[in-house]
Protein backbone atom coordinates (compact mmCIF):
# COMPACT_ATOMS: atom_id res chain seq x y z
CA UNK A 1 0.00 0.00 0.00
CA UNK A 2 1.25 3.67 -0.43
CA UNK A 3 -0.43 6.99 0.70
CA UNK A 4 0.04 10.22 -1.09
CA UNK A 5 -1.18 13.71 0.44
CA UNK A 6 -1.37 16.33 -1.69
CA UNK A 7 -2.91 19.98 -1.12
CA UNK A 8 -2.15 23.66 -2.00
CA UNK A 9 0.63 25.46 -0.21
CA UNK A 10 0.50 25.78 3.42
CA UNK A 11 -2.42 23.62 4.41
CA UNK A 12 0.22 21.66 6.80
CA UNK A 13 0.82 18.50 4.64
CA UNK A 14 4.22 17.75 5.84
CA UNK A 15 3.60 17.99 8.90
CA UNK A 16 0.42 15.22 8.92
CA UNK A 17 2.68 12.93 6.39
CA UNK A 18 5.74 12.82 9.33
CA UNK A 19 2.88 12.40 12.04
CA UNK A 20 1.32 9.56 9.92
CA UNK A 21 4.90 8.30 8.76
CA UNK A 22 5.44 8.03 12.80
CA UNK A 23 2.51 5.86 12.75
CA UNK A 24 2.40 3.56 10.48
CA UNK A 25 6.46 3.08 10.21
CA UNK A 26 6.30 5.08 6.77
CA UNK A 27 8.82 7.24 5.18
CA UNK A 28 8.30 10.26 3.26
CA UNK A 29 8.88 10.68 -0.85
CA UNK A 30 8.56 14.63 -1.67
CA UNK A 31 6.60 15.68 -4.34
CA UNK A 32 8.02 18.99 -4.96
CA UNK A 33 9.24 20.59 -7.98
CA UNK A 34 11.49 23.14 -6.18
CA UNK A 35 12.54 21.28 -2.81
CA UNK A 36 14.97 18.93 -4.53
CA UNK A 37 17.71 21.27 -4.90
CA UNK A 38 19.94 22.21 -2.11
CA UNK A 39 20.32 25.29 -1.06
CA UNK A 40 17.17 26.12 -1.66
CA UNK A 41 15.58 25.82 1.73
CA UNK A 42 13.33 28.57 2.85
CA UNK A 43 12.18 29.58 -0.27
CA UNK A 44 11.32 25.98 -0.94
CA UNK A 45 9.66 25.72 2.34
CA UNK A 46 11.90 22.34 2.86
CA UNK A 47 10.48 22.92 6.94
CA UNK A 48 13.05 20.20 7.87
CA UNK A 49 11.82 20.26 11.50
CA UNK A 50 8.88 19.09 10.42
CA UNK A 51 10.14 15.22 9.99
CA UNK A 52 11.06 15.08 13.80
CA UNK A 53 8.24 13.56 15.67
CA UNK A 54 8.38 13.05 19.18
CA UNK A 55 12.20 13.53 19.09
CA UNK A 56 12.02 10.50 15.86
CA UNK A 57 13.26 11.97 12.69
CA UNK A 58 11.03 10.49 9.44
CA UNK A 59 13.52 9.05 6.67
CA UNK A 60 12.50 11.42 3.47
CA UNK A 61 13.29 10.95 0.07
CA UNK A 62 13.67 13.55 -2.89
CA UNK A 63 15.03 16.64 -1.16
CA UNK A 64 18.24 17.93 -1.88
CA UNK A 65 19.29 15.50 -4.99
CA UNK A 66 20.72 18.10 -6.89
CA UNK A 67 22.72 21.76 -7.28
CA UNK A 68 20.53 24.66 -8.25
CA UNK A 69 20.37 24.85 -12.10
CA UNK A 70 20.53 21.03 -12.76
CA UNK A 71 18.55 20.38 -15.08
CA UNK A 72 15.45 18.53 -13.10
CA UNK A 73 12.56 17.48 -14.78
CA UNK A 74 9.01 15.30 -14.28
CA UNK A 75 11.43 12.25 -15.82
CA UNK A 76 13.63 12.68 -13.40
CA UNK A 77 11.43 13.23 -10.55
CA UNK A 78 9.66 9.50 -11.95
CA UNK A 79 12.71 7.43 -12.29
CA UNK A 80 14.04 8.78 -8.57
CA UNK A 81 10.51 8.32 -6.94
CA UNK A 82 10.05 4.95 -8.34
CA UNK A 83 13.68 3.93 -6.99
CA UNK A 84 12.27 5.04 -3.62
CA UNK A 85 9.26 3.84 -3.40
CA UNK A 86 11.41 0.35 -4.40
CA UNK A 87 13.92 0.97 -1.51
CA UNK A 88 11.21 1.87 0.92
CA UNK A 89 8.93 -1.47 0.04
CA UNK A 90 12.19 -3.58 0.04
CA UNK A 91 12.93 -2.31 4.26
CA UNK A 92 9.36 -3.13 4.95
CA UNK A 93 8.32 0.35 4.97
CA UNK A 94 5.26 2.29 3.58
CA UNK A 95 6.14 4.89 1.13
CA UNK A 96 4.10 8.15 1.57
CA UNK A 97 4.03 10.70 -1.43
CA UNK A 98 3.78 14.48 -0.06
CA UNK A 99 3.62 17.71 -1.87
CA UNK A 100 2.09 20.01 -3.89
CA UNK A 101 3.09 19.82 -7.28
CA UNK A 102 0.36 17.90 -8.82
CA UNK A 103 2.67 17.18 -12.28
CA UNK A 104 4.78 14.89 -10.43
CA UNK A 105 2.24 13.26 -8.12
CA UNK A 106 -0.22 12.62 -11.59
CA UNK A 107 2.94 11.54 -13.80
CA UNK A 108 3.92 9.16 -11.07
CA UNK A 109 0.42 7.86 -9.98
CA UNK A 110 -0.94 7.65 -13.33
CA UNK A 111 2.49 6.21 -14.78
CA UNK A 112 3.13 9.16 -17.94
CA UNK A 113 5.49 7.90 -20.35
CA UNK A 114 8.01 10.89 -20.58
CA UNK A 115 11.64 9.19 -21.07
CA UNK A 116 12.82 10.67 -24.70
CA UNK A 117 12.55 8.34 -27.62
CA UNK A 118 15.74 9.24 -30.52
CA UNK A 119 14.37 9.11 -33.85
CA UNK A 120 15.83 6.02 -35.98
CA UNK A 121 16.30 6.53 -39.39
CA UNK A 122 16.88 3.12 -40.56
CA UNK A 123 13.61 2.19 -39.16
CA UNK A 124 12.47 5.11 -40.63
CA UNK A 125 13.06 3.78 -44.20
CA UNK A 126 11.75 0.38 -43.60
CA UNK A 127 8.53 1.18 -42.57
CA UNK A 128 7.84 3.66 -45.39
CA UNK A 129 7.63 0.95 -47.27
CA UNK A 130 4.08 0.01 -46.07
CA UNK A 131 1.35 1.29 -46.74
CA UNK A 132 -0.68 3.46 -43.82
CA UNK A 133 -3.09 0.15 -43.56
CA UNK A 134 -0.40 -1.64 -42.54
CA UNK A 135 1.24 0.50 -40.41
CA UNK A 136 -2.15 1.04 -38.58
CA UNK A 137 -2.44 -2.49 -38.54
CA UNK A 138 1.88 -2.83 -36.86
CA UNK A 139 0.54 -0.60 -34.33
CA UNK A 140 -2.45 -1.54 -33.16
CA UNK A 141 -0.33 -4.84 -32.42
CA UNK A 142 1.60 -2.98 -30.05
CA UNK A 143 -1.55 -1.15 -28.20
CA UNK A 144 -5.11 -0.71 -28.04
CA UNK A 145 -6.06 2.45 -30.66
CA UNK A 146 -8.66 3.97 -28.47
CA UNK A 147 -8.85 7.40 -31.03
CA UNK A 148 -7.08 8.20 -34.15
CA UNK A 149 -4.94 10.72 -33.16
CA UNK A 150 -1.19 8.60 -34.15
CA UNK A 151 -2.80 7.06 -36.89
CA UNK A 152 -4.71 10.37 -39.28
CA UNK A 153 -1.17 11.67 -40.55
CA UNK A 154 1.72 9.08 -41.89
CA UNK A 155 4.70 10.77 -39.88
CA UNK A 156 2.50 10.62 -36.30
CA UNK A 157 1.72 7.37 -37.43
CA UNK A 158 5.40 6.45 -38.16
CA UNK A 159 6.75 8.21 -34.95
CA UNK A 160 3.81 6.33 -32.59
CA UNK A 161 5.42 3.27 -34.33
CA UNK A 162 9.27 4.25 -33.45
CA UNK A 163 7.99 5.01 -29.87
CA UNK A 164 6.38 1.74 -29.41
CA UNK A 165 9.35 -0.29 -30.49
CA UNK A 166 11.65 1.53 -28.64
CA UNK A 167 9.87 0.93 -25.85
CA UNK A 168 10.30 -3.11 -26.34
CA UNK A 169 13.81 -2.53 -26.98
CA UNK A 170 14.33 -1.17 -23.63
CA UNK A 171 11.87 -2.61 -20.82
CA UNK A 172 14.01 -1.21 -18.29
CA UNK A 173 12.98 2.40 -19.10
CA UNK A 174 9.20 1.39 -18.66
CA UNK A 175 9.90 0.71 -14.92
CA UNK A 176 10.10 4.09 -14.24
CA UNK A 177 6.98 5.08 -15.66
CA UNK A 178 4.71 2.21 -14.46
CA UNK A 179 1.23 3.60 -12.61
CA UNK A 180 1.86 3.22 -9.03
CA UNK A 181 -1.46 2.66 -7.08
CA UNK A 182 -2.30 4.82 -4.17
CA UNK A 183 -4.75 5.90 -1.41
CA UNK A 184 -4.76 9.57 -1.81
CA UNK A 185 -5.49 12.34 0.48
CA UNK A 186 -5.99 16.04 -0.01
CA UNK A 187 -6.11 19.06 2.43
CA UNK A 188 -8.28 22.09 1.81
CA UNK A 189 -9.83 24.70 3.60
CA UNK A 190 -11.71 27.73 3.48
CA UNK A 191 -10.23 30.19 0.74
CA UNK A 192 -9.92 33.32 3.42
CA UNK A 193 -7.99 31.08 5.91
CA UNK A 194 -5.42 29.52 3.43
CA UNK A 195 -4.44 33.29 1.86
CA UNK A 196 -4.11 34.17 5.41
CA UNK A 197 -1.69 31.23 6.17
CA UNK A 198 0.56 32.51 3.09
CA UNK A 199 0.75 35.78 3.96
CA UNK A 200 1.65 34.55 7.75
CA UNK A 201 4.19 32.08 6.25
CA UNK A 202 5.76 34.83 3.66
CA UNK A 203 6.19 36.82 6.18
CA UNK A 204 7.95 34.68 8.80
CA UNK A 205 10.00 33.24 6.15
CA UNK A 206 11.52 36.83 5.28
CA UNK A 207 11.78 37.04 8.99
CA UNK A 208 14.07 33.77 8.90
CA UNK A 209 16.48 34.92 6.16
CA UNK A 210 14.80 34.37 2.90
CA UNK A 211 15.75 37.21 1.63
CA UNK A 212 19.70 36.00 2.81
CA UNK A 213 19.55 32.68 1.34
CA UNK A 214 18.75 34.24 -2.06
CA UNK A 215 21.90 36.28 -2.15
CA UNK A 216 23.90 33.41 -1.04
CA UNK A 217 22.67 31.40 -4.08
CA UNK A 218 24.01 34.23 -6.50
CA UNK A 219 27.19 34.11 -4.47
CA UNK A 220 27.99 30.56 -4.67
CA UNK A 221 27.73 31.41 -8.93
CA UNK A 222 23.77 30.51 -9.09
CA UNK A 223 22.87 32.29 -12.68
CA UNK A 224 20.31 34.55 -11.42
CA UNK A 225 18.07 34.22 -14.98
CA UNK A 226 17.97 30.86 -13.30
CA UNK A 227 16.79 31.82 -10.19
CA UNK A 228 13.91 33.82 -11.41
CA UNK A 229 12.78 30.91 -13.71
CA UNK A 230 12.32 28.58 -10.59
CA UNK A 231 9.64 31.47 -10.24
CA UNK A 232 7.87 32.62 -6.72
CA UNK A 233 10.11 33.69 -4.04
CA UNK A 234 13.43 32.98 -6.21
CA UNK A 235 12.19 35.48 -8.67
CA UNK A 236 10.74 38.30 -6.60
CA UNK A 237 13.52 37.84 -4.40
CA UNK A 238 16.14 38.29 -7.09
CA UNK A 239 14.61 41.16 -8.30
CA UNK A 240 14.56 42.98 -5.16
CA UNK A 241 18.27 41.69 -4.72
CA UNK A 242 19.05 43.52 -8.33
CA UNK A 243 17.37 46.65 -7.12
CA UNK A 244 14.18 45.79 -9.91
CA UNK A 245 11.72 45.85 -6.19
CA UNK A 246 11.42 47.86 -3.67
CA UNK A 247 10.57 45.76 -0.65
CA UNK A 248 6.83 46.19 -0.11
CA UNK A 249 6.47 45.81 -3.69
CA UNK A 250 8.30 42.86 -3.71
CA UNK A 251 6.23 41.96 -0.92
CA UNK A 252 2.80 42.69 -2.60
CA UNK A 253 3.62 40.82 -5.32
CA UNK A 254 5.03 38.09 -4.06
CA UNK A 255 1.88 37.63 -1.87
CA UNK A 256 0.02 38.07 -4.67
CA UNK A 257 1.40 35.10 -6.71
CA UNK A 258 1.56 32.78 -4.46
CA UNK A 259 -2.47 33.39 -3.90
CA UNK A 260 -2.47 32.34 -7.48
CA UNK A 261 0.10 29.68 -7.45
CA UNK A 262 -2.57 28.05 -4.53
CA UNK A 263 -5.09 28.60 -7.00
CA UNK A 264 -3.90 26.61 -9.72
CA UNK A 265 -2.60 24.17 -7.70
CA UNK A 266 -6.13 23.61 -5.90
CA UNK A 267 -7.41 23.60 -10.17
CA UNK A 268 -5.02 20.39 -10.91
CA UNK A 269 -6.28 18.89 -8.08
CA UNK A 270 -9.87 19.04 -9.23
CA UNK A 271 -8.94 18.03 -12.94
CA UNK A 272 -7.42 14.56 -11.28
CA UNK A 273 -10.36 13.60 -9.14
CA UNK A 274 -11.93 14.76 -12.95
CA UNK A 275 -10.16 11.97 -15.14
CA UNK A 276 -10.81 9.35 -12.10
CA UNK A 277 -8.43 9.99 -8.96
CA UNK A 278 -10.25 9.16 -5.80
CA UNK A 279 -9.27 11.88 -3.57
CA UNK A 280 -10.23 12.06 0.20
CA UNK A 281 -10.13 15.47 1.67
CA UNK A 282 -9.62 16.57 4.97
CA UNK A 283 -9.94 20.13 6.15
CA UNK A 284 -6.63 21.90 7.54
CA UNK A 285 -8.65 23.28 10.47
CA UNK A 286 -9.20 19.47 11.87
CA UNK A 287 -7.20 18.75 14.70
CA UNK A 288 -4.47 16.79 13.81
CA UNK A 289 -5.76 13.61 15.88
CA UNK A 290 -9.05 13.64 13.82
CA UNK A 291 -7.14 14.02 10.56
CA UNK A 292 -4.63 10.85 11.47
CA UNK A 293 -7.93 9.05 12.82
CA UNK A 294 -9.45 9.74 9.06
CA UNK A 295 -6.88 8.53 6.79
CA UNK A 296 -6.25 5.00 8.76
CA UNK A 297 -9.87 4.19 9.04
CA UNK A 298 -9.77 5.35 5.44
CA UNK A 299 -6.85 3.09 4.37
CA UNK A 300 -8.17 0.44 6.53
CA UNK A 301 -11.61 0.39 4.83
Amino acid sequence: MMITILGPTATGKTRLAAVLAKHISGEIISADSRQVYRGMDIGTGKDLEDYTIDGFRIPFHLIDVVEPGIEYNVFEYQKLAHRAIKDIEQREKIPIICGGSGMYIEALLKGYKLFPVPDNPALRAELERQTDEQLTELLASFKALHNHTDTCERPRLLRAIEIELYYREHPELLETCQAVPSVIFGLRGDRDLIRSRITRRLKERLENGMVEEVQALIDKGVSQNQLIRYGLEYKFLTLYIQGQLDYDTMFRRLNVAIHQFSKRQMTWFRKMEREGFDIHWLDVEWPEEEKLSFILRTCNQ
